[in-house]
């Protein structure tokens, strides 16, 4: 008994345990997995989904992996944890978030008419008196974005906005470096050294102008200054009028324009030798105006500058010599115009009187050969109009002849034409005559012909029967007989029968 129990306490107690448990898994099991299949695909796509719109970028961040060394910001290994360098463009794509985390940002956008400059924000420090940061260093950075969409990380880059360069027509762009080898701690050769132009490795301002158009300079790396070379005014007048003594000791205020235009080649040393156009103008052009005007001047009586050929001849010399001059200097100098000269009072008024003297008498003088001019002209009106009334008539003569020559011509050549058609009318009836005794002629032959075979047929006929009454007794009896129906009469030969006698055979005697 002890034993029986024993075994039943221990045995039979644990074996519907264990089988009663393992339906139970078996029968969850299926349920949570179907669950699971149906649910795995709504989780993967509402959680881990990354959909970057149009114009939009996605920053990928790692949750998991090596730490980052200390002071760097961006995981530059993709094993590393934090921000990628990587961006994902537009697109769809899958991260497990348990690994992954991220963040939708906007492309980089650069407007028209503007350029980005780019500015790294990791790495290491940049270079001490460094201002572009080489590789791997923080810092600006030597390239520039140009206008379109760009997909940049804005942890790793940030872009500042600037505007392009732009050159109007007419206009150069004086270039001056802001990097590069400086010159005073480079070796350079003799003939550069202390100069006012670089080359294009070194700072200062380049040799090279910009012609007008649009450009994309680094505004860190240079800077651009622009230029005119359009042709510029400056009016010698007031306080800016040239005044000279001249060789009597009167005082000479002269006015007028001066043109001129800067030289494309030598713009940027020009500007940066003498300065903007005030300076050039000032500094260049006015200081060798005045003195060649007062060295000029002074070679020259007042009244030479009022009357005679002086004034000419001073305007020409004056823009000679500034074309001489401002040309070394890149200078153009297009036009200069002496406008107006003003004396001393105390000498204008003798030599405006005189002068209006000269000019009276220059207008009587106008006056007698108007005069003179005008009675030759009514001469040659008078000619004129006898030669028309002569050519009139020699022109209605030509006329009349012309005319009774194209009459005669007229006339002419309808007489001709009506003789030419009477004789062809004449050969027509020639030629119809004759074509009608042609055909007279030919009809009668054909007449003669047609006699001649009927007469042919005839004899032959009459041949045949054998005598002339024979063929009319067949001629009567071929008309008349088939007229007849009926004929009663005897054989005799003295009745109707007997006419058919000479037709019938004749029965020969029999000789016995």
């Amino acid at each position: 008994m002890n034993q029986t129990q024993g075994f039943s306490r221990s045995r039979p107690p644990r074996l519907p345990i264990q089988f009663g448990g393992g339906a139970m898994w078996a029968g969850l099991l299926a349920p949570v997995v179907l669950l699971a299949i149906l649910f795995l695909p709504v989780w993967i796509w509402f959680f881990w989904r990354i959909e970057p719109q149009s114009g939009k970028i996605a920053v990928l961040i790692r949750k998991t992996g090596k730490d980052l060394p200390s002071g760097q910001i961006l995981a530059l290994e993709p094993s590393q944890k934090g921000i990628q360098l990587d961006v994902l463009p537009e697109g769809r794509y899958f991260k497990n978030p348990y690994t992954w985390d991220w963040q939708i940002k906007d492309i980089t956008d650069i407007p028209s008419g503007q350029l980005g400059v780019m500015i790294r924000m990791h790495g290491t420090d940049l270079p001490a008196g460094e201002i572009i940061a080489p590789d791997g260093c923080k810092g600006i950075l030597k390239e520039v974005l140009r206008p379109g969409k760009y997909r940049l990380n804005p942890f790793a880059v940030s872009v500042e906005l600037h505007p392009a360069i732009s050159i109007r027509p007419g206009s150069v762009g004086v270039v001056t470096r802001l990097t590069g080898a400086d010159v005073l701690t480079t070796d350079l050769p003799a003939d550069q050294r202390n100069a006012f132009l670089v080359s294009d490795d070194l700072k200062g301002v380049q040799n090279e102008v910009l012609d007008p158009g649009t450009y994309y300079l680094h505004p860190y790396m240079f800077s651009v200054v622009e230029v005119t070379l359009q042709s510029q005014r400056f009016e010698l007048s007031g306080e800016d009028a040239i005044t000279f003594l001249t060789s009597d000791g009167f005082t000479i205020n002269v006015e007028g324009t001066i043109e001129y235009a800067l030289i494309r080649d030598k713009a940027a040393l020009l500007t940066h030798q003498v300065g903007d156009m005030q300076d050039i103008l000032k500094k260049v052009i006015l200081p060798r105006t005045r003195g060649f005007s007062r060295i000029e001047g002074s070679k020259h009586p007042a009244k030479n500058f009022i009357t005679g050929d002086t004034r000419q001849q001073f305007q020409n010399n004056l823009q000679e010599h500034l074309q001489k001059i401002c040309l070394l200097w890149g200078i153009d100098v297009r036009s200069v115009l002496i406008r107006n000269i003003a004396p001393p009072d105390e000498i204008a008024s003798i030599i405006r009187d005189r002068e209006v003297a000269v000019q009276t008498a220059k207008k009587f003088e106008q006056q007698s050969e108007q005069a003179r001019s005008q009675a030759e002209l009514t001469r040659q009106e008078m000619l004129a109009q006898q030669n028309k009334a002569k050519v009139e008539s020699d022109t209605v003569k030509i006329r009349a002849v012309i005319r009774a020559q194209q009459e005669q011509s007229v006339l002419l050549t309808a007489a001709n034409r009506e003789l030419e058609v009477a004789r062809i009318e004449n050969d027509a009836a020639k030629a119809q005559a004759e074509a009608v005794m042609l055909k007279a002629n030919a009809e009668k032959e054909v007449i003669k012909l047609r006699n001649e075979a009927e007469a042919s047929v005839f004899a032959s006929q009459v041949k045949a029967y054998g005598s002339g009454m024979m063929f009319a007794r067949h001629a009567f009896y071929e008309r008349v007989g088939p007229q007849i129906q009926t004929i009663l009469s005897g054989d005799g030969e003295d009745s109707l029968g007997g006419l058919f006698l000479p037709y019938v055979p004749q029965r020969k005697e029999v000789t016995k």
